[in-house]
C-alpha cells in the first residue's frame, strides 16, 4: 500500500473533482512559466533613470508572483527610501507588466527589508556599469 495515499478511493474521487475544476493542469503550469518570463521581460524595460540599468538586473525586484487569475504581485524596493523616483518607478513597472498579454492586473508593494545594496546587481549589469569585483 502506498503511504502517500492511505485511502485510494478517496484519492481517486478527489483527483476527479480537481480535474473537473482544472481541466489541464500541465498546460496551465507551462502557461504560467511562460507568462512569468514575459512579465520579467516587461520589467526589464523599466530603467532606473539615474543608474541607467533596468530595475530587474539592478536587483530592485524581490518577488514576482502570478495568481491563477493572472494577477501579478510584485515586491520591489528602491536604491534608497528617499529615492527621487519613488513615485514614478513603481507606476512604470505596473504599466509595463499590465501591457503583457494575459496579465489581468498588477500590484506593487514597496519593501525596505532587506535593504537594497550593490550585491543585488546582476553580473550582466555589473559588467554594463563597469563594476568588476
Amino acid at each position: 500500500m502506498d503511504t502517500k495515499h492511505p485511502n485510494p478511493k478517496q484519492e481517486s474521487n478527489a483527483e476527479t473533482q480537481q480535474d473537473q475544476s482544472v481541466p489541464d493542469r500541465c498546460d496551465r503550469h507551462f502557461d504560467f512559466a511562460d507568462l512569468q518570463q514575459k512579465v520579467i521581460a516587461a520589467i526589464r524595460t523599466v530603467f532606473d533613470p539615474e543608474i541607467h540599468v533596468n530595475i530587474y538586473d539592478l536587483g530592485l525586484i524581490y518577488r514576482v508572483s502570478i495568481s491563477e487569475e493572472a494577477i501579478v504581485d510584485i515586491d520591489m524596493t528602491l536604491t534608497a527610501p528617499a529615492c527621487p523616483v519613488a513615485e514614478i518607478l513603481p507606476q512604470q513597472v505596473v504599466t509595463a507588466v499590465k501591457s503583457v498579454e494575459g496579465v489581468k492586473d498588477a500590484k506593487i508593494t514597496l519593501v525596505w527589508e532587506p535593504p537594497w545594496n550593490q550585491e543585488r546587481i546582476s553580473e550582466a549589469a555589473r559588467l554594463e556599469l563597469g563594476m568588476y569585483w
